[in-house]
């Protein structure tokens, strides 16, 4: 069984968080720009046997796809193109920036630290991560 790799995918950045082997924890990895995106996929699913990548998938308040989806879809599509032995699987992010934003201050960084959007789209990806590990953890328990 390989990991689990979720990316909250911006317009200028993208957070990346895995899971262990064992698909017990969420981590977050790294934020890259857009542009390094595929390449750091290129190298990193190999070396580290990803098994399933995670999109964070924007919605509004009246669960529609929002704005941002115009240019995640399409690159979505270059994921499964690119990666199609992969399940390539979507997670609504909604909150997901507000709630990092409450975990950075719920464990004492300083202003100057929270102001990082890195960090703060590093964690909304771990948040996506950890959101679509319950849900399936939920579906196995149904069946």
């Amino acid at each position: 069984m390989g990991r689990i790799m979720a990316i909250d995918y911006g317009q200028k950045r993208a957070g990346i968080a895995v899971t262990d082997p064992d698909r017990m924890i969420a981590t977050g990895l790294k934020t890259i720009h857009v542009k390094d995106v595929v390449s750091f996929l290129k190298e990193y699913i190999p070396k580290e046997k990803v098994d399933c990548i995670v999109v964070g998938e924007p919605r509004d308040m009246k669960n529609r796809a929002s704005d941002a989806s115009r240019f995640i879809e399409p690159f979505v599509k270059h994921l499964k193109k690119l990666f199609p032995q992969l399940i390539v699987d979507r997670m609504d992010e909604r909150f997901t920036s507000q709630m990092a934003f409450q975990t950075m201050l719920d464990a004492g960084l300083k202003k100057k630290s929270r102001q990082n959007k890195e960090l703060v789209d590093t964690i909304s990806a771990t948040l996506i991560l950890q959101s679509y590990m319950e849900q399936q953890n939920l579906k196995n328990l149904r069946k």
